[in-house]
Protein backbone atom coordinates (compact mmCIF):
# COMPACT_ATOMS: atom_id res chain seq x y z
CA UNK A 1 0.00 0.00 0.00
CA UNK A 2 0.93 3.19 -0.73
CA UNK A 3 3.09 5.40 2.01
CA UNK A 4 2.29 8.77 0.39
CA UNK A 5 2.14 12.13 2.29
CA UNK A 6 -0.96 14.13 1.93
CA UNK A 7 -1.24 16.27 -0.89
CA UNK A 8 1.25 14.61 -2.82
CA UNK A 9 -1.14 12.95 -5.33
CA UNK A 10 -0.36 15.95 -6.71
CA UNK A 11 3.40 15.74 -7.66
CA UNK A 12 3.35 11.76 -7.21
CA UNK A 13 2.04 9.24 -9.36
CA UNK A 14 0.21 6.52 -7.40
CA UNK A 15 -0.44 2.85 -8.93
CA UNK A 16 -3.98 0.83 -8.62
CA UNK A 17 -1.76 -1.60 -6.72
CA UNK A 18 -1.39 1.54 -3.82
CA UNK A 19 -5.20 2.50 -3.39
CA UNK A 20 -7.75 0.55 -1.38
CA UNK A 21 -11.13 -0.18 -2.79
CA UNK A 22 -14.11 -1.02 -0.79
CA UNK A 23 -14.24 -4.38 -2.95
CA UNK A 24 -11.26 -5.42 -0.58
CA UNK A 25 -13.44 -5.29 2.36
CA UNK A 26 -12.41 -8.17 4.59
CA UNK A 27 -15.16 -10.89 5.47
CA UNK A 28 -15.62 -8.95 9.04
CA UNK A 29 -16.18 -5.58 7.00
CA UNK A 30 -18.53 -7.06 4.76
CA UNK A 31 -20.30 -8.62 7.55
CA UNK A 32 -20.79 -5.54 9.77
CA UNK A 33 -21.79 -3.48 6.40
CA UNK A 34 -24.43 -6.06 6.15
CA UNK A 35 -25.60 -5.87 9.90
CA UNK A 36 -25.48 -1.82 9.28
CA UNK A 37 -27.82 -2.13 6.05
CA UNK A 38 -30.22 -4.96 7.78
CA UNK A 39 -30.88 -2.11 10.87
CA UNK A 40 -31.24 1.02 8.89
CA UNK A 41 -33.87 -1.03 6.70
CA UNK A 42 -35.37 -2.48 9.52
CA UNK A 43 -35.31 0.55 11.85
CA UNK A 44 -35.07 3.73 9.65
CA UNK A 45 -36.54 2.96 6.13
CA UNK A 46 -40.37 2.60 7.52
CA UNK A 47 -40.18 5.35 10.20
CA UNK A 48 -39.39 7.75 7.34
CA UNK A 49 -42.74 10.16 7.68
CA UNK A 50 -41.84 10.46 11.75
CA UNK A 51 -38.54 11.54 11.05
CA UNK A 52 -39.75 13.92 8.94
CA UNK A 53 -42.28 15.36 11.60
CA UNK A 54 -39.61 16.03 13.71
CA UNK A 55 -39.54 13.32 15.71
CA UNK A 56 -36.39 13.19 18.03
CA UNK A 57 -37.30 10.78 20.35
CA UNK A 58 -36.89 8.67 17.30
CA UNK A 59 -33.33 9.77 16.64
CA UNK A 60 -32.51 9.08 20.01
CA UNK A 61 -33.95 5.91 20.37
CA UNK A 62 -32.03 4.93 17.46
CA UNK A 63 -28.86 6.28 18.35
CA UNK A 64 -29.17 3.50 21.69
CA UNK A 65 -29.70 0.76 19.50
CA UNK A 66 -26.27 1.67 17.40
CA UNK A 67 -24.85 1.97 20.69
CA UNK A 68 -26.25 -1.39 21.73
CA UNK A 69 -24.70 -3.14 18.43
CA UNK A 70 -21.56 -1.02 19.40
CA UNK A 71 -21.31 1.16 16.58
CA UNK A 72 -20.90 4.64 17.98
CA UNK A 73 -17.42 3.77 19.32
CA UNK A 74 -15.92 1.53 16.15
CA UNK A 75 -12.38 2.57 15.92
CA UNK A 76 -12.52 3.13 20.04
CA UNK A 77 -10.07 1.04 21.76
CA UNK A 78 -11.70 -1.75 23.53
CA UNK A 79 -10.86 -0.52 26.81
CA UNK A 80 -12.81 2.66 26.82
CA UNK A 81 -16.03 0.45 25.60
CA UNK A 82 -15.11 0.60 21.69
CA UNK A 83 -14.44 -1.93 19.11
CA UNK A 84 -10.83 -1.16 18.06
CA UNK A 85 -11.27 -1.77 14.54
CA UNK A 86 -9.56 0.57 11.59
CA UNK A 87 -10.64 4.06 10.37
CA UNK A 88 -11.83 2.08 7.06
CA UNK A 89 -14.42 0.84 9.38
CA UNK A 90 -15.47 3.80 10.98
CA UNK A 91 -16.02 5.25 7.34
CA UNK A 92 -17.61 1.91 6.39
CA UNK A 93 -19.76 2.27 9.40
CA UNK A 94 -20.48 5.81 8.75
CA UNK A 95 -20.84 5.20 5.19
CA UNK A 96 -23.71 2.81 5.52
CA UNK A 97 -25.52 4.09 8.73
CA UNK A 98 -26.12 7.43 7.06
CA UNK A 99 -28.21 7.15 4.03
CA UNK A 100 -31.47 7.09 4.66
CA UNK A 101 -32.16 9.99 6.93
CA UNK A 102 -30.28 12.98 6.95
CA UNK A 103 -31.55 13.31 10.39
CA UNK A 104 -29.62 10.01 12.07
CA UNK A 105 -27.07 10.82 10.11
CA UNK A 106 -26.47 14.07 11.58
CA UNK A 107 -27.10 12.66 15.25
CA UNK A 108 -24.69 9.86 14.43
CA UNK A 109 -21.98 11.76 12.60
CA UNK A 110 -22.08 14.94 15.55
CA UNK A 111 -21.95 12.40 18.23
CA UNK A 112 -19.06 9.55 16.81
CA UNK A 113 -17.10 12.45 15.28
CA UNK A 114 -17.04 15.92 16.66
CA UNK A 115 -18.98 14.92 20.43
CA UNK A 116 -16.54 11.49 21.23
CA UNK A 117 -13.48 12.33 19.22
CA UNK A 118 -12.07 15.45 20.70
CA UNK A 119 -11.90 13.78 24.51
CA UNK A 120 -10.60 10.49 23.03
CA UNK A 121 -7.59 12.44 20.93
CA UNK A 122 -7.09 14.91 23.50
CA UNK A 123 -8.59 14.08 27.16
CA UNK A 124 -6.83 12.75 30.05
CA UNK A 125 -6.58 9.28 30.92
CA UNK A 126 -9.08 10.19 33.92
CA UNK A 127 -11.52 12.17 31.54
CA UNK A 128 -11.19 9.28 28.55
CA UNK A 129 -12.18 6.68 31.84
CA UNK A 130 -14.94 9.32 32.86
CA UNK A 131 -16.96 9.68 29.55
CA UNK A 132 -16.00 7.23 26.94
CA UNK A 133 -17.62 4.46 28.05
CA UNK A 134 -21.48 6.22 28.61
CA UNK A 135 -20.71 7.79 25.01
CA UNK A 136 -19.70 5.12 23.07
CA UNK A 137 -22.70 2.68 24.80
CA UNK A 138 -25.30 5.21 24.24
CA UNK A 139 -25.87 5.73 27.72
CA UNK A 140 -25.44 9.32 26.76
CA UNK A 141 -25.13 11.50 23.61
CA UNK A 142 -22.17 14.34 22.92
CA UNK A 143 -22.64 17.82 21.30
CA UNK A 144 -20.08 20.53 20.31
CA UNK A 145 -20.55 23.93 20.94
CA UNK A 146 -18.41 25.93 19.19
CA UNK A 147 -20.39 27.77 16.65
CA UNK A 148 -21.83 31.53 17.79
CA UNK A 149 -23.83 34.54 16.43
CA UNK A 150 -21.02 36.59 15.21
CA UNK A 151 -18.15 32.91 14.90
CA UNK A 152 -18.92 30.71 12.01
CA UNK A 153 -16.35 30.17 10.13
CA UNK A 154 -14.15 32.35 12.06
CA UNK A 155 -14.42 29.89 14.72
CA UNK A 156 -11.32 31.42 16.85
CA UNK A 157 -13.67 34.91 17.17
CA UNK A 158 -15.71 33.75 19.89
CA UNK A 159 -16.87 35.67 22.93
CA UNK A 160 -18.03 32.68 25.44
CA UNK A 161 -15.85 33.65 28.89
CA UNK A 162 -14.15 31.24 30.94
CA UNK A 163 -13.53 32.74 34.24
CA UNK A 164 -11.51 31.33 37.32
CA UNK A 165 -13.74 30.97 40.31
CA UNK A 166 -11.79 32.90 43.44
CA UNK A 167 -11.33 29.56 44.81
CA UNK A 168 -9.79 28.36 41.60
CA UNK A 169 -11.20 25.02 41.41
CA UNK A 170 -14.44 26.01 38.61
CA UNK A 171 -14.35 28.12 35.38
CA UNK A 172 -17.24 30.25 35.46
CA UNK A 173 -18.72 29.93 31.63
CA UNK A 174 -20.61 32.53 29.95
CA UNK A 175 -21.93 33.14 26.33
CA UNK A 176 -23.97 31.92 23.68
CA UNK A 177 -23.40 28.92 21.28
CA UNK A 178 -25.90 28.37 17.95
CA UNK A 179 -26.70 25.40 15.28
CA UNK A 180 -25.63 22.78 18.23
CA UNK A 181 -26.69 19.48 16.51
CA UNK A 182 -27.70 16.69 19.42
CA UNK A 183 -28.27 19.64 22.10
CA UNK A 184 -32.07 18.55 22.51
CA UNK A 185 -30.97 15.02 24.20
CA UNK A 186 -26.83 15.55 25.08
CA UNK A 187 -25.83 15.03 28.28
CA UNK A 188 -21.84 15.94 27.40
CA UNK A 189 -20.97 19.33 25.82
CA UNK A 190 -17.56 20.31 24.31
CA UNK A 191 -17.83 23.86 24.72
CA UNK A 192 -15.44 26.47 23.76
CA UNK A 193 -14.42 29.43 25.64
CA UNK A 194 -12.03 32.25 25.77
CA UNK A 195 -10.24 32.92 29.24
CA UNK A 196 -9.03 36.26 29.97
CA UNK A 197 -7.61 37.77 26.66
CA UNK A 198 -6.10 34.58 25.13
CA UNK A 199 -5.14 35.08 21.58
CA UNK A 200 -6.91 31.46 21.81
CA UNK A 201 -9.68 29.83 22.87
CA UNK A 202 -9.61 26.82 25.65
CA UNK A 203 -11.77 23.70 25.50
CA UNK A 204 -13.74 22.06 27.96
CA UNK A 205 -16.04 18.88 28.81
CA UNK A 206 -19.26 20.13 30.56
CA UNK A 207 -21.58 17.72 32.41
CA UNK A 208 -25.75 18.98 31.44
CA UNK A 209 -28.24 17.49 33.54
CA UNK A 210 -31.77 18.58 32.84
CA UNK A 211 -32.39 19.02 36.83
CA UNK A 212 -29.83 20.56 37.77
CA UNK A 213 -28.92 22.33 34.91
CA UNK A 214 -26.40 24.87 36.51
CA UNK A 215 -26.91 27.67 34.21
CA UNK A 216 -27.18 25.67 30.96
CA UNK A 217 -30.40 27.08 29.20
CA UNK A 218 -31.33 25.26 25.83
CA UNK A 219 -33.39 27.33 22.58
CA UNK A 220 -36.30 25.69 21.09
CA UNK A 221 -35.76 23.57 18.52
CA UNK A 222 -34.89 25.59 14.99
CA UNK A 223 -37.09 25.07 12.02
CA UNK A 224 -34.61 23.66 9.03
CA UNK A 225 -35.11 23.03 5.89
CA UNK A 226 -34.13 20.00 6.58
CA UNK A 227 -32.49 17.09 8.54
CA UNK A 228 -36.07 17.87 10.41
CA UNK A 229 -35.32 15.15 13.11
CA UNK A 230 -32.12 16.38 13.73
CA UNK A 231 -32.03 18.09 17.09
CA UNK A 232 -30.44 21.41 16.65
CA UNK A 233 -30.76 24.01 18.94
CA UNK A 234 -28.87 27.12 20.62
CA UNK A 235 -27.09 26.96 24.11
CA UNK A 236 -27.01 29.22 26.18
CA UNK A 237 -24.23 29.38 29.76
CA UNK A 238 -24.75 32.23 32.86
CA UNK A 239 -22.44 31.31 35.52
CA UNK A 240 -22.19 27.91 34.50
CA UNK A 241 -19.75 26.09 36.31
CA UNK A 242 -16.67 23.75 35.44
CA UNK A 243 -13.96 21.92 37.26
CA UNK A 244 -10.84 23.01 36.46
CA UNK A 245 -9.98 19.10 35.94
CA UNK A 246 -12.62 19.28 32.91
CA UNK A 247 -10.29 21.70 30.24
CA UNK A 248 -9.71 19.75 27.56
CA UNK A 249 -5.53 19.84 26.84
CA UNK A 250 -4.25 22.93 27.48
CA UNK A 251 -4.98 26.46 28.40
CA UNK A 252 -5.95 27.80 24.93
CA UNK A 253 -5.61 24.77 22.74
CA UNK A 254 -9.18 24.78 21.78
CA UNK A 255 -8.60 26.69 18.40
CA UNK A 256 -6.22 23.48 17.44
CA UNK A 257 -8.90 21.04 18.85
CA UNK A 258 -11.49 22.68 17.37
CA UNK A 259 -9.81 22.27 13.75
CA UNK A 260 -8.40 18.91 14.27
CA UNK A 261 -11.84 17.84 15.37
CA UNK A 262 -12.92 19.55 11.66
CA UNK A 263 -10.46 17.19 9.67
CA UNK A 264 -12.09 14.04 11.16
CA UNK A 265 -15.64 15.62 10.74
CA UNK A 266 -14.99 16.57 7.08
CA UNK A 267 -13.59 13.12 6.34
CA UNK A 268 -16.72 11.41 7.93
CA UNK A 269 -19.18 13.59 6.56
CA UNK A 270 -18.23 12.65 3.13
CA UNK A 271 -18.79 8.94 3.69
CA UNK A 272 -22.05 10.53 5.49
CA UNK A 273 -23.00 11.05 2.07
CA UNK A 274 -22.40 8.04 0.43
CA UNK A 275 -24.70 6.02 1.01
CA UNK A 276 -27.46 8.70 0.29
CA UNK A 277 -26.61 8.94 -3.36
CA UNK A 278 -26.93 4.82 -3.93
CA UNK A 279 -30.37 5.10 -2.03
CA UNK A 280 -31.35 7.79 -4.72
CA UNK A 281 -29.90 6.06 -7.50
CA UNK A 282 -31.92 2.99 -6.67
CA UNK A 283 -35.46 4.27 -5.88
CA UNK A 284 -34.49 6.75 -9.37
CA UNK A 285 -34.07 3.51 -11.98
CA UNK A 286 -36.48 1.17 -9.92
CA UNK A 287 -39.43 4.56 -10.95
CA UNK A 288 -38.00 4.82 -14.52
CA UNK A 289 -37.88 1.16 -14.95
CA UNK A 290 -42.34 1.37 -13.82
CA UNK A 291 -43.24 4.71 -15.18
CA UNK A 292 -45.09 4.14 -18.71
CA UNK A 293 -45.34 6.87 -20.91
CA UNK A 294 -45.64 6.64 -24.55
CA UNK A 295 -45.89 2.90 -24.37
CA UNK A 296 -42.68 2.91 -22.65
CA UNK A 297 -40.46 2.53 -19.60
CA UNK A 298 -39.01 5.99 -19.18
CA UNK A 299 -35.49 4.28 -18.57
CA UNK A 300 -35.54 3.98 -21.54
CA UNK A 301 -35.36 7.44 -23.24
CA UNK A 302 -31.96 8.76 -23.25
CA UNK A 303 -32.88 11.92 -21.09
CA UNK A 304 -33.80 9.66 -18.40
CA UNK A 305 -30.34 7.52 -19.48
CA UNK A 306 -28.17 10.41 -18.92
CA UNK A 307 -29.10 11.26 -15.87
CA UNK A 308 -29.02 8.11 -14.47
CA UNK A 309 -25.25 7.66 -16.21
CA UNK A 310 -24.36 10.96 -14.33
CA UNK A 311 -25.62 10.23 -10.78
CA UNK A 312 -24.28 6.79 -11.06
CA UNK A 313 -20.72 8.18 -11.94
CA UNK A 314 -20.78 10.44 -8.84
CA UNK A 315 -21.95 7.97 -6.90
CA UNK A 316 -19.08 5.83 -8.22
CA UNK A 317 -16.36 8.42 -7.95
CA UNK A 318 -17.54 9.60 -4.41
CA UNK A 319 -16.77 5.87 -3.26
CA UNK A 320 -13.24 6.04 -5.19
CA UNK A 321 -12.17 8.95 -3.23
CA UNK A 322 -13.58 8.13 -0.05
CA UNK A 323 -12.07 4.56 0.41
CA UNK A 324 -8.45 6.06 -0.82
CA UNK A 325 -8.36 8.49 1.95
CA UNK A 326 -9.78 5.91 4.54
CA UNK A 327 -6.77 3.39 3.76
CA UNK A 328 -4.31 6.24 3.86
CA UNK A 329 -5.08 7.66 7.05
CA UNK A 330 -5.23 4.18 8.28
CA UNK A 331 -1.49 3.03 6.85
CA UNK A 332 -0.10 6.16 8.18
CA UNK A 333 -2.02 5.23 11.89
CA UNK A 334 -0.56 1.95 11.56
CA UNK A 335 2.55 3.36 10.30
CA UNK A 336 3.45 5.77 13.66
CA UNK A 337 2.40 3.16 15.70
CA UNK A 338 4.57 0.70 14.85
CA UNK A 339 7.08 3.94 15.11
CA UNK A 340 6.39 3.83 18.97
CA UNK A 341 3.45 6.62 18.93
CA UNK A 342 0.62 5.99 20.52
CA UNK A 343 -2.31 5.08 18.78
CA UNK A 344 -4.02 8.11 20.44
CA UNK A 345 -1.00 10.43 18.90
CA UNK A 346 -0.67 8.85 15.87
CA UNK A 347 -4.58 9.19 14.86
CA UNK A 348 -4.24 12.88 15.88
CA UNK A 349 -1.30 12.90 13.12
CA UNK A 350 -2.77 11.09 10.62
CA UNK A 351 -6.20 13.17 10.17
CA UNK A 352 -3.81 16.25 10.16
CA UNK A 353 -1.43 15.04 7.15
CA UNK A 354 -4.56 14.02 5.20
CA UNK A 355 -6.55 17.02 6.28
CA UNK A 356 -5.81 18.69 2.24
CA UNK A 357 -7.99 15.12 1.41
CA UNK A 358 -10.27 15.45 3.80
CA UNK A 359 -11.32 18.43 2.58
CA UNK A 360 -11.32 17.80 -1.18
CA UNK A 361 -13.73 14.91 0.07
CA UNK A 362 -16.04 17.08 2.11
CA UNK A 363 -16.52 19.19 -0.98
CA UNK A 364 -17.11 17.01 -3.45
CA UNK A 365 -19.50 14.30 -1.87
CA UNK A 366 -21.50 16.74 -0.12
CA UNK A 367 -21.91 18.45 -3.68
CA UNK A 368 -22.38 15.01 -5.33
CA UNK A 369 -25.07 14.13 -2.88
CA UNK A 370 -26.66 17.56 -3.71
CA UNK A 371 -26.47 16.82 -7.81
CA UNK A 372 -27.86 12.99 -7.33
CA UNK A 373 -30.88 13.82 -5.45
CA UNK A 374 -31.45 16.96 -7.60
CA UNK A 375 -31.88 14.76 -10.26
CA UNK A 376 -33.57 12.16 -8.55
CA UNK A 377 -36.68 14.58 -8.21
CA UNK A 378 -36.25 15.38 -11.78
CA UNK A 379 -36.46 11.76 -12.62
CA UNK A 380 -39.54 11.47 -10.17
CA UNK A 381 -41.11 14.88 -12.39
CA UNK A 382 -44.02 15.75 -10.84
CA UNK A 383 -44.47 13.02 -7.97
CA UNK A 384 -40.44 14.06 -6.75
CA UNK A 385 -42.06 17.28 -5.87
CA UNK A 386 -43.98 15.89 -3.38
CA UNK A 387 -43.74 14.14 0.28
CA UNK A 388 -45.32 11.10 -0.39
CA UNK A 389 -42.11 10.38 -2.79
CA UNK A 390 -38.65 9.99 -0.86
CA UNK A 391 -36.99 12.24 -3.62
CA UNK A 392 -37.71 15.82 -1.80
CA UNK A 393 -36.48 14.79 1.77
CA UNK A 394 -33.45 13.25 0.16
CA UNK A 395 -32.67 16.74 -1.21
CA UNK A 396 -33.62 19.01 1.52
CA UNK A 397 -31.72 16.52 3.82
CA UNK A 398 -28.99 16.75 1.12
CA UNK A 399 -28.23 21.05 1.36
CA UNK A 400 -26.85 21.22 4.60
CA UNK A 401 -23.65 19.07 3.97
CA UNK A 402 -22.38 21.83 1.96
CA UNK A 403 -22.49 24.24 5.07
CA UNK A 404 -21.49 21.94 8.11
CA UNK A 405 -18.14 21.13 8.74
CA UNK A 406 -16.82 24.52 7.32
CA UNK A 407 -18.71 26.02 4.34
CA UNK A 408 -17.59 24.46 0.80
CA UNK A 409 -16.65 27.92 0.33
CA UNK A 410 -14.11 27.55 3.45
CA UNK A 411 -12.72 24.09 2.49
CA UNK A 412 -12.13 24.90 -1.22
CA UNK A 413 -10.14 27.87 0.53
CA UNK A 414 -8.43 25.70 3.09
CA UNK A 415 -7.41 23.07 0.32
CA UNK A 416 -5.10 25.22 -1.00
CA UNK A 417 -3.78 27.18 2.06
CA UNK A 418 -2.84 23.90 3.60
CA UNK A 419 -1.19 23.07 0.73
CA UNK A 420 0.98 25.88 0.65
CA UNK A 421 1.76 25.88 4.34
CA UNK A 422 2.99 22.48 3.66
CA UNK A 423 5.15 23.34 1.03
CA UNK A 424 6.42 26.45 2.91
CA UNK A 425 7.98 23.56 5.46
CA UNK A 426 9.36 21.42 3.11
CA UNK A 427 6.57 18.58 3.82
CA UNK A 428 5.59 18.95 0.00
CA UNK A 429 7.91 19.29 -2.74
CA UNK A 430 6.17 21.79 -4.68
CA UNK A 431 8.72 24.07 -5.67
CA UNK A 432 11.02 21.78 -7.74
CA UNK A 433 7.86 20.29 -10.03
CA UNK A 434 6.19 23.35 -10.37
CA UNK A 435 9.92 25.03 -12.07
CA UNK A 436 9.96 22.24 -14.41
CA UNK A 437 6.50 22.58 -15.65
CA UNK A 438 7.23 26.34 -16.04
CA UNK A 439 10.44 25.25 -17.85
CA UNK A 440 8.93 22.83 -20.32
CA UNK A 441 6.39 25.30 -21.53
CA UNK A 442 9.16 27.05 -23.60
CA UNK A 443 10.14 23.30 -24.86
CA UNK A 444 8.96 22.01 -28.36
CA UNK A 445 5.92 19.46 -27.65
CA UNK A 446 6.56 16.38 -28.76
CA UNK A 447 4.34 15.18 -31.62
CA UNK A 448 4.79 11.15 -31.50
CA UNK A 449 1.75 9.08 -31.92
CA UNK A 450 1.99 7.58 -28.53
CA UNK A 451 0.69 3.63 -28.14
CA UNK A 452 -2.64 4.06 -25.81
CA UNK A 453 -3.78 0.25 -26.47
CA UNK A 454 -3.25 -0.50 -23.34
CA UNK A 455 -6.44 -0.14 -20.87
CA UNK A 456 -6.21 3.61 -19.13
CA UNK A 457 -2.59 4.76 -20.42
CA UNK A 458 -4.13 7.78 -22.17
CA UNK A 459 -6.20 8.83 -19.29
CA UNK A 460 -3.23 8.15 -16.94
CA UNK A 461 -0.97 10.44 -19.14
CA UNK A 462 -3.93 13.16 -18.98
CA UNK A 463 -4.04 12.97 -15.60
CA UNK A 464 -0.49 13.89 -15.14
CA UNK A 465 -0.68 16.46 -17.33
CA UNK A 466 -3.91 17.94 -15.03
CA UNK A 467 -1.08 17.99 -12.41
CA UNK A 468 0.96 20.29 -14.29
CA UNK A 469 -1.72 22.33 -15.20
CA UNK A 470 -2.27 22.93 -11.46
CA UNK A 471 1.07 23.35 -10.64
CA UNK A 472 1.69 25.97 -13.48
CA UNK A 473 -1.17 27.97 -12.18
CA UNK A 474 -0.31 27.50 -8.85
CA UNK A 475 3.55 28.18 -9.41
CA UNK A 476 2.12 31.32 -10.73
CA UNK A 477 0.01 32.45 -8.33
CA UNK A 478 2.46 32.07 -5.32
CA UNK A 479 5.30 33.79 -7.88
CA UNK A 480 3.22 36.55 -8.12
CA UNK A 481 1.10 37.64 -5.17
CA UNK A 482 3.14 35.75 -2.40
CA UNK A 483 1.71 36.33 1.46
CA UNK A 484 -0.94 38.28 -0.30
CA UNK A 485 -2.32 35.58 -2.40
CA UNK A 486 -5.04 35.06 0.38
CA UNK A 487 -6.57 38.23 -0.59
CA UNK A 488 -7.21 36.55 -4.30
CA UNK A 489 -10.05 34.32 -2.63
CA UNK A 490 -11.44 34.04 -6.84
CA UNK A 491 -8.03 32.82 -7.81
CA UNK A 492 -7.34 30.45 -4.72
CA UNK A 493 -11.24 29.00 -5.57
CA UNK A 494 -10.35 28.51 -9.40
CA UNK A 495 -6.99 26.63 -7.76
CA UNK A 496 -9.00 24.51 -5.56
CA UNK A 497 -11.25 23.27 -7.78
CA UNK A 498 -8.00 21.85 -10.02
CA UNK A 499 -7.27 20.13 -7.12
CA UNK A 500 -10.65 18.67 -6.26
CA UNK A 501 -11.03 17.42 -9.75
CA UNK A 502 -7.51 15.81 -10.26
CA UNK A 503 -7.94 13.59 -6.78
CA UNK A 504 -11.04 12.72 -7.58
CA UNK A 505 -10.38 12.00 -11.53
CA UNK A 506 -7.43 9.63 -10.11
CA UNK A 507 -9.08 7.42 -7.46
CA UNK A 508 -11.99 6.80 -10.11
CA UNK A 509 -9.45 5.90 -12.87
CA UNK A 510 -7.43 3.35 -10.39
CA UNK A 511 -9.74 2.13 -8.94
CA UNK A 512 -11.47 1.12 -11.97
CA UNK A 513 -8.15 0.31 -13.48
CA UNK A 514 -7.88 -2.33 -10.34
CA UNK A 515 -10.92 -3.72 -10.61
CA UNK A 516 -10.09 -4.31 -14.18
CA UNK A 517 -7.15 -6.08 -13.32
CA UNK A 518 -8.80 -8.80 -10.98
CA UNK A 519 -12.46 -9.35 -12.49
CA UNK A 520 -11.40 -8.53 -16.34
CA UNK A 521 -12.72 -5.54 -18.58
CA UNK A 522 -15.69 -6.75 -19.38
CA UNK A 523 -17.20 -7.71 -16.35
CA UNK A 524 -16.55 -4.19 -15.02
CA UNK A 525 -17.40 -1.90 -18.22
CA UNK A 526 -19.41 0.18 -16.71
CA UNK A 527 -16.74 1.34 -13.79
CA UNK A 528 -14.53 1.95 -16.42
CA UNK A 529 -16.80 3.78 -18.58
CA UNK A 530 -17.76 5.79 -15.45
CA UNK A 531 -13.99 6.61 -15.01
CA UNK A 532 -13.50 7.68 -18.48
CA UNK A 533 -16.75 10.12 -18.28
CA UNK A 534 -15.69 11.41 -14.91
CA UNK A 535 -12.28 12.54 -15.87
CA UNK A 536 -13.57 13.99 -19.52
CA UNK A 537 -15.85 16.34 -17.37
CA UNK A 538 -12.94 16.68 -14.91
CA UNK A 539 -10.22 18.15 -17.69
CA UNK A 540 -13.42 20.28 -18.93
CA UNK A 541 -13.64 22.17 -15.70
CA UNK A 542 -9.58 22.41 -15.01
CA UNK A 543 -9.91 24.06 -18.87
CA UNK A 544 -12.57 25.86 -17.60
CA UNK A 545 -11.03 27.22 -14.22
CA UNK A 546 -7.30 27.51 -15.05
CA UNK A 547 -8.36 29.30 -17.78
CA UNK A 548 -10.31 31.85 -15.41
CA UNK A 549 -6.70 32.04 -12.91
CA UNK A 550 -5.02 32.51 -16.14
CA UNK A 551 -6.73 35.39 -17.31
CA UNK A 552 -6.78 37.26 -14.03
CA UNK A 553 -3.11 36.76 -12.83
CA UNK A 554 -1.49 36.95 -16.27
CA UNK A 555 -0.59 39.18 -19.01
CA UNK A 556 0.88 39.26 -22.86
CA UNK A 557 3.66 36.83 -23.85
CA UNK A 558 3.38 35.04 -20.04
CA UNK A 559 -0.63 34.89 -20.59
CA UNK A 560 -0.28 33.92 -24.28
CA UNK A 561 2.57 31.34 -23.41
CA UNK A 562 0.15 29.36 -20.12
CA UNK A 563 -3.05 29.53 -22.43
CA UNK A 564 -0.93 27.41 -24.53
CA UNK A 565 0.74 25.46 -22.17
CA UNK A 566 -3.08 24.76 -20.83
CA UNK A 567 -4.55 23.61 -24.26
CA UNK A 568 -1.51 21.36 -24.25
CA UNK A 569 -2.25 19.76 -20.46
CA UNK A 570 -6.02 19.59 -21.44
CA UNK A 571 -5.77 17.71 -24.93
CA UNK A 572 -6.67 14.31 -25.83
CA UNK A 573 -5.34 12.10 -28.94
CA UNK A 574 -8.50 10.09 -28.67
CA UNK A 575 -11.39 11.95 -27.13
CA UNK A 576 -13.82 10.00 -25.92
CA UNK A 577 -17.41 9.30 -26.67
CA UNK A 578 -19.36 10.31 -23.45
CA UNK A 579 -22.57 9.56 -25.46
CA UNK A 580 -21.30 6.24 -25.45
CA UNK A 581 -19.98 5.65 -22.08
CA UNK A 582 -23.87 7.11 -20.50
CA UNK A 583 -25.31 4.85 -22.38
CA UNK A 584 -23.20 1.89 -21.25
CA UNK A 585 -23.38 2.92 -17.66
CA UNK A 586 -27.55 3.56 -17.77
CA UNK A 587 -27.91 -0.20 -19.15
CA UNK A 588 -26.06 -1.70 -16.99
CA UNK A 589 -28.55 0.07 -13.97
CA UNK A 590 -31.33 -0.13 -15.83
CA UNK A 591 -30.93 -3.67 -16.03
CA UNK A 592 -30.04 -4.37 -12.46
CA UNK A 593 -32.64 -2.28 -11.18
CA UNK A 594 -30.24 -0.68 -9.13
CA UNK A 595 -26.92 1.13 -8.69
CA UNK A 596 -25.12 -1.97 -9.09
CA UNK A 597 -21.72 -0.77 -8.99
Amino acid sequence: MSKIKGGEFLIKEVTSDEIFIKEEFSEEQNMMRDAVQEFIDREVLPNRERFEKKDYALTESTMKKLGEMGLLGVSIPEVYGGIGMGFVSTMLVTDYVSGATGSLSTAYGAHTGIGIMPIYLYGSEDQKQKYLPDLIAGEKFGAYCLTEPEAGSDANSGKTTAVLTDDGKNYRINGQKMWISNAGFAKVFIVFARIEDDKNITAFVLDYDKENPNGILLGEEEHKLGIKASSTRQVFFTDTLVPVENMLSERGKGFKIALNALNVGRIKLAAGCNDAQRRTINKSVEYANERIQFKTPIAQFGAIQKKLADMSTKSYVSDAGIYRAAMDVENKIDELVAEGKTLQKAKLTAFSEFAIEAAILKVYVSEGVQFVTDEGIQVFGGMGFSEDTPMEAAWRDARITRIYEGTNEINRLLTVSMLLKKAMKGQVDLIGPATAVGKSLMAIPSFNTPDYSVLFSEEKEIIAKLKKAFLMVAGSAVQKYAMDLQNHQQLILAAAELMIEIYMAESAVLKAEKLAKKEGEEKVAGQIAMAKLNLFNAVESVSKNAKEAILYMAEGDEQRMMLMGLKRFTKYTNYPNTIALRKVIAEKVIEANAFCF
